[in-house]
């Protein structure tokens, strides 16, 4: 008996449906030059790393538990006085997912995670990198249901970095929506970005008035019959 392979079902939604709405939109050729997805990235910064290690495990055991896959400890690249860090000293810690992982991951992420975020309202259509990669940043662990928000001590963020195999934003943007990826709507304008608006708009030049005619005084016009 052949063994069935398994297949995530983010991954059969973008063969099946996502993939050929690519090539019908944006008129390619053949199904090979429609983007896809070539990795996620989970990246969580620590400034305290270097004097706190147990704030570095447990950053490592949570981000174990959300991704199922081990992390790795990223160092610093140079010496920074500023922030009193030398060159190899821990400053946090990421996870690389790809094929079905990051299928799986991106399924829990739109369904189960960003729904929890308080006060969501849907991604921001303004992170592409002007090639083709989107990232974003979620400000609380406690939103994936792996976590016990008992035990943790505490509110981490991290930064979700999707690759893609497109250089346009365009294309990018339209699969990632059409995945299931909670971005905004390019054409509709949150409160926020309402508000932003009317700032740069440049402000109305006032309206001079014209000058009122003064009166013309009865006594004067006295003098001028008499005489």
């Amino acid at each position: 008996m052949a063994k069935v392979e398994y297949i995530p079902s983010y991954k059969k939604k973008y063969l099946n449906d996502v993939r050929p709405h690519l090539v019908k939109k944006f008129n390619l050729k053949s199904m090979m030059q429609a983007p896809k997805i070539q990795k996620i990235t989970l990246n969580i910064g620590l400034g305290d790393a270097k004097n706190n290690s147990k704030a570095l495990q447990a950053a490592l055991d949570e981000l174990m538990l959300i991704t199922g896959q081990k992390p790795v400890i990223t160092k610093a690249r140079k010496d920074v006085s500023n922030f009193k860090v030398r060159k190899g000293f821990p400053v946090g810690c990421k996870v690389t997912l790809r094929k079905n992982y990051m299928y799986e991951f991106l399924e829990r992420l739109c369904a189960v995670a960003l729904p929890r975020t308080r006060d969501f309202r849907g991604l921001s259509h303004k992170s592409f990198d002007g090639q083709g990669n989107y990232s974003f940043g979620i400000k609380e662990q406690v939103v994936f249901p792996e976590i016990d928000y008992d035990k943790v001590d505490t509110i981490r963020g991290m930064d979700v970095i999707i690759t893609t195999s497109s250089d346009s934003d365009e294309i990018s943007y339209e699969m990632l929506r059409a995945l299931g990826l909670p971005i905004r709507d390019k054409t509709v304008k949150t409160e926020e970005e309402e508000v932003e608006t009317k700032q740069q708009a440049p402000a109305e030049e006032p309206v001079e008035e014209a000058p009122a005619e003064e009166p013309v005084e009865e006594a004067n016009l006295n003098e001028e019959n008499n005489g």
